[in-house]
Parts: C-alpha cells; sequence; structure tokens
C-alpha cells in the first residue's frame, strides 16, 4: 500500500522532533522530503541520508517497500 506524505513526516517527526520537514509528491510511491535539523551537524551528507531512511524504520526496504523512491534532500539549519 503506497504512502501518503502526512505518513512520511509522521514517521520522521519520530525521529527529528524539531526538524524542519517537507513532504512532497502526489502518487503515493515516488515522493520528496526536505529535513532539515541540527543533528546533522557534522554529518557528510551520506550520513544525514542514512539517519532519514533510519527514521522511515524499512518502509523503502527491497521491491515490497511501501515507499518506492524519495528524492531526499538534507541539510543544517543556517
Amino acid at each position: 500500500m503506497p504512502m501518503q506524505a502526512h505518513e512520511i513526516e509522521t514517521l520522521l517527526r519520530e525521529s527529528f522532533p524539531n526538524a524542519r520537514i517537507e513532504v512532497g509528491g502526489d502518487d503515493g510511491v515516488h515522493m520528496s522530503a526536505l529535513v532539515i535539523d541540527e543533528s546533522f551537524r557534522g554529518m557528510n551528507r551520506v550520513q544525514q541520508q542514512r539517519a532519514v531512511y533510519a527514521a522511515l524504520k524499512g518502509k523503502m526496504d527491497g521491491p515490497n517497500g511501501e515507499l518506492h523512491a524519495l528524492a531526499l534532500t538534507t541539510r543544517v539549519p543556517e
């Protein structure tokens, strides 16, 4: 079953409660997310993205994952 934007945001909010989070996409399968959080400070982009994928709790795992593609942008606040 495809995931809706609010479901993705809820999962991300559990791990990044103070982050600025914007989730977009309308087909429930190919989505985008912007996550800006202080916890990313000192991390490289790969580490930041791994933290976000971990927050999705396996929803992108394998061909049967609920979320097929996520265009992801992460950064620290300015």
